[in-house]
Parts: structure tokens; sequence; C-alpha cells
């Protein structure tokens, strides 16, 4: 018997029939014997429309009650799903947030999670019963319901898992597992039957959408094993020959459970990205403090940066990425920063970000420039370059992003054996 927590994105409770097919995975698992709580999403749309509501009703509406509105839509959506579990003679019920309770800071619209208390969970699953929280949201110290941002419902599932002390924290998504590349451009990309924390962190931060970064980080800070499986697989299915959570899936878990380590796991792209460049910066104590606090200040998030320094190291160059969206936005607080010198600044929209990401790396020299001769060999500039233990990212034009995945992927192997 196992202690599993499955979380059910957006698309798994887009109605009531897929929340019936979703309820479905989780009475397999209950009959199988195991203790179960679930946590679900609001249904596909249903937070956009939420959203649109508060700001309709005043476009400089109250944080607070905008979390009151939005937190909602996963209300809903435990309800029916406790509802759907009864009728399928599952003992459950609903909880909010604030019933579990999970207390969060008090940063409306992108709270932080600071403690998950377990003992109502513990004693429901303990009796065989399904509890179904809803994700996305908590309680401040103010006693004012939170919402948690971007991603969520991943992490309220993985802070959850945590509290429980769950063996392992399903994540059921629209997509079977976590693959090699975006299969839209590699067709031929596979299925990971093992990714370590690290690798998926990476490729979480760099393009991939199956999990959010926060999660990620949540479930190697708390060792909780992740499985990414699709809620669109048959539920009854069975389990596979030797596999621990099932016939498909991606399984998120310690490096060191990983018995081989391929030099590369997978190609991501994140598309959109915009170059800045300042040229013949006074190079002296705080100068990337004057360029990257006002950017900080305003709440741009910068990714790739080089730096280059004149001969006499009077001067420097600097470069970096941020999304095309924020653009705009960053050659005007550059322009109006306070105590920055430099003599011209340029940018331009429309680059990719193209990275290998493996553990193996580590250990292997020479992953770099046989990427670099990769994208050479297809024609494809690089523009930008910056490395990590575990990954190599470069910046291209955007209209060659596709070409350098489809290149890059089959340069490593990544196309003929099957990935593991």
């Amino acid at each position: 018997m196992a202690r599993i927590v499955m979380k059910f994105g957006g698309t798994s409770v887009a109605n009531v029939e897929r929340i019936r097919q979703a309820a479905r995975h989780v009475k397999r698992e209950v009959e199988a014997g195991h203790e179960v709580a679930v946590v679900v999403s609001a249904m596909a749309g249903k937070t956009n429309e939420l959203v649109g509501w508060c700001t309709e009703a005043s476009p400089m509406h109250d944080a607070r009650e905008y979390d009151a509105v939005v937190a909602s839509g996963e209300q809903v959506t435990a309800g029916l799903m406790a509802i759907v579990l009864s009728d399928m003679g599952v003992q459950s019920r609903s909880y909010a947030g604030w019933q579990v309770p999970i207390r969060t800071d008090d940063s409306h619209g992108s709270a932080r999670i600071t403690d998950v208390d377990p003992k109502n969970l513990d004693e429901r699953m303990s009796s065989g019963w399904v509890p179904v929280v809803t994700g996305f949201q908590g309680i401040s110290d103010k006693n004012r319901i939170t919402t948690l941002g971007r991603g969520g419902s991943d992490t309220s599932a993985v802070a959850v898992a945590a509290a429980v002390k769950a063996d392992r924290c399903d994540i059921y998504t629209d997509v079977d597992g976590v693959y090699t590349t975006d299969p839209r451009i590699a067709p031929r990309a596979k299925r990971l039957e093992r990714v370590s924390f690290e690798e998926m962190l990476e490729m979480a931060s760099l393009g991939a959408k199956v999990l959010q970064t926060r999660s990620v980080e949540l479930a190697m800070a708390q060792g909780v094993r992740l499985v990414v499986r699709s809620s669109f697989e048959d539920p009854n299915a069975g389990d596979a020959p030797g596999s621990e959570w099932g016939q498909t899936g991606t399984l998120v878990c310690d490096e060191e459970e990983i018995m081989e380590k391929q030099i590369v796991s997978g190609v991501t792209l994140a598309r959109a990205e915009a170059k800045i460049t300042l040229r013949k910066v006074k190079d002296k104590p705080g100068v990337a403090a004057s360029v990257f606090g006002p950017l900080a200040d305003a709440r741009i998030v910068v990714d790739m940066i080089v730096q280059n320094i004149s001969d006499d190291g009077q001067i420097t160059d600097i470069t970096f990425t941020v999304p095309d969206s924020e653009f705009d936005k960053a050659m005007k607080v550059l322009k109006s920063a306070p105590d920055l010198e430099y003599e011209s600044i340029s940018g331009s929209k429309g680059g990719a970000k193209i990275s290998v990401i493996g553990v193996g790396m580590r250990s292997h020299a020479g992953v770099a420039a046989s990427m670099f001769r990769a994208l050479s060999d297809k024609g494809i500039n690089i523009q930008l370059i910056t490395t990590s233990e575990i990954k190599t990212s470069v910046l291209i034009d955007e209209e060659y992003a596709e070409l350098a995945v489809r290149a890059l992927h089959t340069y490593y192997g990544l196309d003929k054996a099957d990935a593991q």
C-alpha cells in the first residue's frame, strides 16, 4: 500500500465528464489499496474568466478581493470531484485551502506556501476517505484567502504530498509524460521514463510546459517524487510490468535513482526572447547593480547575460535577454536609470533560446562544442551562449528555432533509441 497525492490540471477537469474520467483514475488507486488525496485546478478557462470579471468590475481592484473571486474556480471543481467520487462509491469530501489549512504569506496573487497542517488530511486518508483539496490557494496569517499565482496548483499538490509524507505525487495533465523535446516539432521525440529533479527544473525554466518551475523546486527540496501522467489514458489499462507508477508516465526523482545517465536527455525551445545591448558602459564597482537593479525593481525577468570587458578594463559591453513582452518596458527603464553611464543602447525582439540538458554533461567534456558544431552545420548563427553544469543554452533567430531543435535532437541520438 502506498500513499499517493493525485493532481488534476484544468484540461483534465474541463467539464463534468472529464471530472468523471479523472475520478476513475482515483478509484483505481483506491481499489488497489492505496491511501489517496486529490488536488484539483479550476476547469480549463475558468480562472481567466474570473480574472476578466475582476478587471471588468474595476481595473484597480483590491488584490484581496481578487483572490476571493479567483479562488472560487478550484472550489467548484473540488466539490464536483467529491460528488462524482461519492457517486462511484468512493468516500470523499472537499477541502478549500483554508480548511486544510494551507498557510501562506500575504502576497495576494502570488503568495508562497509557508506551512501545510496535515492533521485533517491524515485522518481522512487513514480512514479510507479521499480528501479533495483545492489547488492554487491558501490562507494568510490575516485569515484572508490567497492565491499562489502561475503554477499554483502543481505547487499545492507537492506541498500537500510533502505534508502527508506521500510516497509520490502524480501530476495528471493532457500529455503522457516528459518528452525529449516537443513532439509537435520533432515527431520522433521519445517519452522519458525517468528524469532527475535537476533536469526537470532546467527543462521547466527553459521552455518545457509540462511542469511549473516552482513545483519542481519544492519537490526537489522536499524529496517528493513526481510522476507526470495523462488523465486521458484508460484508467483500467492496468500497471505495466516492472513499473511502480503505472503503464505510462515519467518519474521525476533524485539523480541516484537513474541508472543510465544520458549525456543529453532533452532539447527545449523558448520563443519570443528579446536581446538588449548596452555598449561602452563605465566598468566600475556596482555597474551590474546599476543595470539590473532597476530592471528587478520593475519586475522584469532577465535571462541570459554576457559581459565583454575592454582590454584596458575601463569599459564593458553588457548583453542580456528579456521576454519580448517586456522589451519596451526594459528599454524605458534603462534609459531613465540613475547612475548608469553608457554610450549607446540597442536591442531587438524575435529571438529563440535553444537548450540541451542532461545530468550526463557533468562527466562528459565537449558537449557545448558539439552543440555549436551541429548548429553550424545547419548554417545557424549563435548570438549568445550561457552554460551551467547540466545545460547549454544559445540564442538564435526565431526563424531557425524548429530547425535547430530537430538538428540537435537527431545529433544527440534522441531520435534513435528509446529514452530511459
